[in-house]
């Protein structure tokens, strides 16, 4: 563990490196203005297990339509959902509905502490330490995977992840100083441009000097993984209804669960194989002239791989059925998950294709 002037040596060099290179992101306050709150706490959510690359339009798109969480808190849920379709872990979209909701009701006032707002629903330790650093300069250490990175490497960390996740966490509050909200962006953004993967840019990090692992050579195997699960494959069939306009009829999952209070196209049970073609359509919402499509939809989530073979209709009369039907011109503003939309585009391109 360095002593106290290592360590603040360390903070000072990191800033002023951030200082120079510090990245231009929608979501990060102008150098010397005062972080809002809101908008900190959106980017971090949408953060949550996704890429900035990936975060950068969405939320450029909620805050043109939800400016503040008054605004948010107001908003249809079906509308919250479909801002977010294509981002992934849509519990993450319910929560942060929730949690606006939650806020607003208390005057659009957010937890001014990390231990407060990991009250507030999808919160959890990391992102309540990041909010609260950033927001307001609580001197917490925020530590996503490129503050984990580095910090694993500055003191050479050999603990597996995530049982290393303490450990590295502890190192790095011991150097959080005074500007916490900028310290804890330095460390994110030193991850994102030197301090990477895979061949680190060692020669231009502001902490090489300081950096153990690379005195010891090893800062290309830290931090240590644990090794990557094989994920199952479940397997199972899709029914795309159309009317004689074109129509699409849609369901609503559960509001718990696997994308839960998502829209999808009627679906049967995922199991180790794909059912039978005529079990397909014994399991079919409705008896019809189903017809099987070519090739299959591929689709991964978190913990298992998806393959869906699809069964397509088009009938003259809509038959009896608690779903909704929705002109293909308004799919593209409904609530409708990525896998979902794979599904619908398997038969509606393939359609369109047929048209010219």
């Amino acid at each position: 563990m360095p002593g106290p002037v290592k360590k603040r040596d360390t903070a000072v060099k990191l800033l002023a490196w951030y200082d120079v290179h510090r990245r231009v992101l929608p979501w990060r306050a102008a150098k010397g203005k005062k972080a809002d709150p809101y908008r900190v706490w959106l980017s971090e959510i949408m953060l949550q297990q996704t890429t900035v690359q990936a975060v950068g339009a969405y939320y450029r798109k909620f805050l043109t339509r939800w400016p503040n969480v008054a605004a948010l808190a107001r908003a249809k849920t079906d509308d919250v959902m479909a801002a977010w379709a294509g981002l992934g872990y849509y519990a993450r979209a319910r929560n942060l509905h929730a949690a606006a909701k939650i806020v607003a009701g208390r005057g659009g006032k957010f937890p001014l502490s990390a231990e407060s707002l990991s009250e507030l629903p999808g919160i959890g330790s990391y992102t309540a330490a990041a909010i609260a650093a950033i927001a307001y300069d609580e001197r917490q250490a925020a530590m996503d995977a490129n503050a984990e990175r580095v910090i694993a490497r500055l003191f050479a960390v050999k603990t597996q992840l995530p049982k290393g996740k303490i450990e590295l966490r502890a190192h790095a509050q011991e150097l959080v100083p005074v500007r916490a909200g900028d310290f804890a962006q330095a460390l994110m953004d030193l991850g994102s441009a030197i301090c990477t993967p895979k061949k680190p840019a060692c020669g231009s990090c502001p902490l090489e000097k300081e950096c153990e692992a690379r005195r010891l050579g090893i800062q290309e195997m830290l931090p240590v993984k644990a090794p990557k699960m094989l994920r199952p494959i479940r397997r199972g069939a899709a029914y795309v209804v159309q009317d004689k306009s074109g129509a699409v009829l849609l369901e609503r999952r559960p509001a718990k669960g696997l994308l839960g209070g998502m829209l999808q196209p009627p679906l049967g049970p995922w199991t180790n194989d794909f059912p039978s073609s005529v079990r397909a359509k014994m399991k079919a919402p409705f008896v019809a002239p189903w017809k099987k499509q070519l090739g299959i939809v591929r689709h991964g989530f978190t913990h298992f791989e998806l393959e869906i073979e699809v069964y397509a209709v088009q009938l003259v009369a809509r038959p009896l059925h608690p779903g909704r039907w929705v002109p293909v011109r308004k799919l593209g503003s409904m609530a409708l998950p990525t896998v979902m939309r794979k599904i619908l585009d398997a038969v509606l391109h393939t359609n369109s294709a047929r048209k010219r």
